[in-house]
């Protein structure tokens, strides 16, 4: 039976059959087996620490005697300068204990079992997500030291082939000691009355928050060589500071979702965990994804509507991470995107951080103060992903080169060289970023068209020309970071990479830092702010007119490092094609 098995992985998944027959070996599955069941004694033996014994308390959780001394006792401890009764009734709870038969060991079975459960719930996430990431990660880098990563590539296997073989094979030990756990895990759900629904739920999300966080590894394993044998616990510890901070964050007592942040905690799995099971981080005050709302839609009133916005977020992400490595897999040097994916992505974050900003609204709050409350949120998010796209979309000099010398073909074959700017991954990226901000800009357009709509009361205090020009600086200048990058990319100097990341990252941060370093504030000196990488934050004390030539100047030299670029782009055609020529 067990070769008629082995046959089938094989013929389903090449890939799965070679990472399983290189880890399931015996002495591998004992060490699982024996690790597993280890840590089911420890924690079914930490839970027994607080077994009743027979010196039990009177006023113990589980003592049915409680509510009889319980009051007692609190009115011992509220009456004023008795402290000859306070110890009288202390020595007496000392020399009286609960008789073994009015204890509830019924309440205490279920409350430990749900412990365990718990304890379990919070194990499996750990493990799965930190140890499977530092495998997959490890994994990959040990196949391209050995130069056998190439020889993967080369197999007629299909990417996903290979790639489904990698996540279900190369973490196999971490899912068998899940997998051991198991039973005593449903066991003790089930024996403190949790409702299956909601275990599986719980398994639901343990699955769809692997496929991602796993996906999300083989990614950056693959465009992470540079950092060569560190790549593993770069990655794994970065799931774990990740996993950790949020924990943290949906434990403390003022953890509200109700902003665009909202999004990015819906990627560790702790807020959902906790919405299942309040008992975990103990609110008793309700999870806050009871109020979770999606624009205006209230998710966190039904369970399966929540869970389901949750895998379903969950699985857009994954879905768009196995798109990526498919490009990347076959080919190491192609970018991690392509343009006409990035158009979706762009829209796709905007949807859901603003289908996050727009909660609580009813909260006596007028439309246009509740979305300013988000303003930093939106305004970091989107800044981070346009400079991700710039570092990822931005062809190097080789590619410009090939592009510029064969444009004159494609113009004969009727294609225009506005559609190729646009889809073309060789070509200069600038319109790309250029229509990826409108994308970025069309949610702040609309909502400013909605202000006066919904707002009219207050809609005479809110100055739309002072914010669609904080738009157009924030668009210019960043167009301007994208048009330097691009320039750089086309020198001939060696690590360009390094000196365009180096460049952008110094002209976006070191004058905000010099400008609060030197004491120029933006409410004494706003002027010189509105040429800075948030140019928005100087708006308010600035006059239309300050904001208007500001962004004259900036059009100006966005125009002047175009016209550059245009001519570096031409020069680069020319030259390649000479040296075709020449090479003939």
């Amino acid at each position: 039976m067990m070769p008629n098995l082995i046959d089938k992985i094989g013929d389903w998944n090449p890939q799965l059959l070679r990472e399983l027959k290189g880890r399931l070996k015996f002495f591998n599955i004992a060490i699982a087996v024996a690790t597993s069941l280890l840590l089911q004694l420890v924690v079914f033996l930490y839970q027994l620490r607080e077994f009743p014994d027979d010196r039990y308390s009177l006023v113990g959780t589980y003592c049915r005697l409680r509510k009889v001394y319980e009051p007692q006792q609190n009115q011992v401890f509220q009456q004023p300068n008795n402290h000859r009764e306070f110890a009288d009734f202390n020595d007496f709870l000392s020399k009286n204990f609960c008789p073994q038969d009015q204890i509830d060991w019924q309440l205490w079975w279920r409350d430990h079992f749900e412990y365990i459960f718990l304890t379990f719930s919070v194990i499996f996430i750990f493990t799965l997500l930190v140890a499977g990431t530092y495998l997959l990660i490890n994994d990959l880098a040990k196949e391209e030291s050995r130069g056998t990563l190439n020889f993967i590539r080369l197999s007629p296997q299909s990417e996903t082939s290979i790639l489904t073989g990698k996540l279900l094979g190369v973490p196999s030990l971490i899912y068998l000691v899940i997998l051991v756990a198991v039973p005593l895990h449903l066991f003790a759900g089930s024996s403190a009355e949790i409702a299956f629904s909601y275990i599986l739920s719980y398994y639901a999300i343990l699955v769809a928050s692997c496929i991602f966080f796993y996906s999300a590894a083989l990614l950056f394993g693959l465009v992470s060589r540079l950092f060569s044998g560190f790549q593993p616990w770069l990655g794994s510890g970065a799931v774990l500071f990740f996993l950790f901070t949020t924990m943290l964050i949906a434990s403390s007592s003022n953890n509200s979702l109700n902003n665009s942040t909202a999004w990015l905690r819906l990627f560790a799995p702790w807020d959902t965990i906790n919405y299942l099971f309040p008992n975990w981080l103990n609110v008793y005050n309700g999870s806050p994804l009871n109020s979770l709302e999606f624009f205006y839609l209230p998710l966190g009133k039904n369970i399966v509507s929540l869970v389901g916005f949750y895998l379903l977020n969950l699985g857009l992400c994954s879905y768009g991470i196995l798109q990526a490595l498919k490009r990347c897999f076959r080919n190491p040097q192609a970018s991690i995107i392509s343009k006409r994916q990035s158009y979706l992505l762009v829209g796709f974050c905007q949807v859901m951080m603003w289908g996050f900003s727009l909660q609580s609204w009813r909260n006596n709050l007028r439309f246009n103060e509740y979305v300013a409350q988000n303003l930093i949120f939106l305004a970091i998010y989107n800044l981070g992903l346009i400079l991700s796209l710039i570092a990822v979309l931005s062809p190097h000099r080789q590619d410009v080169q090939d592009w510029a010398r064969y444009r004159h073909q494609e113009v004969s074959s009727r294609k225009n060289v506005w559609q190729d700017l646009i889809w073309s991954e060789k070509s200069p990226a600038i319109l790309a970023i250029a229509i990826n901000l409108t994308i970025v800009a069309i949610p702040w357009l609309v909502w400013i068209a909605l202000t006066s709509v919904f707002d009219t009361e207050h809609s005479e205090n809110f100055d739309r020309l002072k914010v669609l020009l904080a738009i157009a600086l924030s668009i210019s200048i960043i167009m301007i970071y994208a048009t330097i990058a691009q320039l750089i990319l086309l020198l001939k100097t060696p690590k360009r990479s390094f000196w365009a990341i180096g460049t952008i990252g110094v002209v976006t941060f070191v004058p905000p830092i010099i400008l609060e370093f030197l004491g120029i504030s933006l409410w004494k000196h706003p002027t010189i702010w509105l040429f800075s990488t948030f140019p928005w934050a100087a708006i308010q004390y600035s006059g239309a007119t300050t904001i208007f030539m500001a962004f004259l100047a900036q059009v100006s030299v966005l125009a002047l490092l175009n016209f550059q670029l245009t001519k570096q782009v031409r020069l680069a055609g020319e030259s390649a094609t000479k040296a075709l020529l020449a090479g003939r």
